[in-house]
Formats: C-alpha cells, sequence, structure tokens
C-alpha cells in the first residue's frame, strides 16, 4: 500500500472526483446522485464547506497528491460526540488498502474531535467495504431496512460503529 493523506477537498480535486462518480461502484453504493449533474462537484464542495463544522471532507491523495477518492464526514454533531464517516475509491486505488488506510486516518481525525461514537452506513451488498469496516476496527450493528438512500433508490443499509473504548 502506499502512504496516503487525508488532505482538505479544494477546487484542484474537481475534475478527478466527477470523473470517479461515473464509476458502476460508485454509483451503486453512495448517496451520490445519478447521473451526476453539472457542475456537482462544486455544488457538493460548496456545501460541505457552508455546513462546517457540522459536516467535512476530505481528498485522499498519494505521496505524489494524486487524487485517490474521498473521505467525508457527512454529520457531525459535536454536543452529541457523534459522526458519520464515509468513503470512496477511485477504481484504479481498490485493493491496494487505499480504503483502509483512508478510513483509519479519517476514524483518528474524529477521536482527535472527542467523538464517542462513529458510525458508518454501508449496503449490505457492498462486501469490499464491510470488509474495510471490520479491518478498521468498526462492528456491525445491524440492518437498517429499506433505508433512503438519494432519489428513488431504497436499499437494506448496514450500520457498524467504532467507540474509542472498544478492545
Amino acid at each position: 500500500m502506499s502512504t496516503i493523506r487525508l488532505v482538505p477537498f479544494g477546487e484542484e480535486h474537481d475534475a478527478a472526483f466527477t470523473a470517479m462518480l461515473a464509476d458502476a461502484e460508485i454509483a451503486r453504493f453512495t448517496p451520490l446522485p445519478q447521473p451526476v449533474p453539472p457542475g456537482f462537484a462544486a455544488t457538493w464542495r460548496q456545501r460541505y464547506d457552508e455546513h462546517r463544522p457540522h459536516r467535512e471532507n476530505f481528498a485522499v491523495v498519494d505521496s505524489e497528491g494524486c487524487f485517490l477518492g474521498i473521505a467525508v464526514a457527512p454529520m457531525v454533531d459535536r454536543e452529541a460526540r457523534t459522526a458519520e464517516l464515509g468513503y470512496a475509491v477511485v477504481p484504479e486505488a481498490r485493493g491496494q488498502g487505499i480504503a483502509l488506510e483512508a478510513l483509519r486516518q479519517l476514524t483518528a481525525w474524529a477521536v482527535d474531535l472527542g467523538m464517542q461514537r462513529i458510525f458508518l452506513l454501508i449496503s449490505v451488498e457492498n462486501t469490499a467495504s464491510k470488509r474495510v469496516a471490520r479491518r478498521a476496527g468498526y462492528r456491525f450493528e445491524g440492518v437498517l431496512r429499506a433505508r433512503y438512500v438519494k432519489p428513488g433508490v431504497r436499499q437494506d443499509t448496514e450500520s457498524w460503529s467504532f467507540l474509542p473504548n472498544d478492545d
């Protein structure tokens, strides 16, 4: 696995992010819209910027700064000390431990913020993501049946959690 970093998601990542959204697995397993509307990357980035500190988004990059994916906290509740996290990597980066390392770094970021409950919502059909969650120390909690994912899509979704004091 190459060395990766999480960096603030910026305009310089828009084109690679937009290209990543064309991937069938991203379309299938994320709440990102399909088809992707024109200018979506800028709109998505702006939405995160406007809702800080209740949301955060990072680009996953390699040692040369090449875009490998995203690591996000679509919900951060500082009062309840709870955060939802998510991640996605470009097809070329899959199977190399990139998603696992991105999730580990994102989880450490959330713990450093003082989060006491960190959770992931993963499609029951997304075997690879569930494997990443388990390897990163997350525990399966249960299935949310017919959860609303995005317009026109409801799917069974697994809840996985990480508590900083888990063994």
